[in-house]
């Protein structure tokens, strides 16, 4: 099973298709690759957002705590969701609830070992 696959898995039952999915995870890595201080900047603001345990719980080797697509919102900023909503071509309340159920399977994939490196 591909990263593709593995992250489609975590959308919980919805029925997106291969190329939607791609397109969340290309949106997801958008973030990462775009966010100031990459991973380690994004895991920061999601605690200093008062996230700090669901985010912690993506990088350490236990089950991803989940977060919602208004959380994730009121993290990155509505206006930083709907540019990339833009950029991507799909709705923002889309973008938003793909990233909230993308990323921290995104995180945990890029951190096995339960750090940032």
């Amino acid at each position: 099973m591909g990263l593709l696959d593995r992250l489609l898995g975590s959308l919980g039952g919805q029925s997106a298709d291969s190329q939607q999915g791609s397109v969340f995870l290309d949106l997801a890595t958008a973030v990462l690759q775009s966010h100031p201080g990459g991973l380690a900047g994004l895991l920061q603001q999601f605690t200093a957002a008062g996230l700090g345990r669901e985010a912690s719980s993506w990088v350490s080797t236990g089950p991803n705590l989940p977060i919602s697509a208004e959380q994730l919102s009121q993290v990155l900023g509505q206006d930083n969701v709907r540019a990339l909503a833009e950029r991507f071509n799909v709705s923002p309340e889309s973008a938003s609830f793909g990233l909230a159920s993308l990323l921290p399977a995104l995180v945990d994939h890029l951190t096995p070992k339960g750090q940032v490196d």
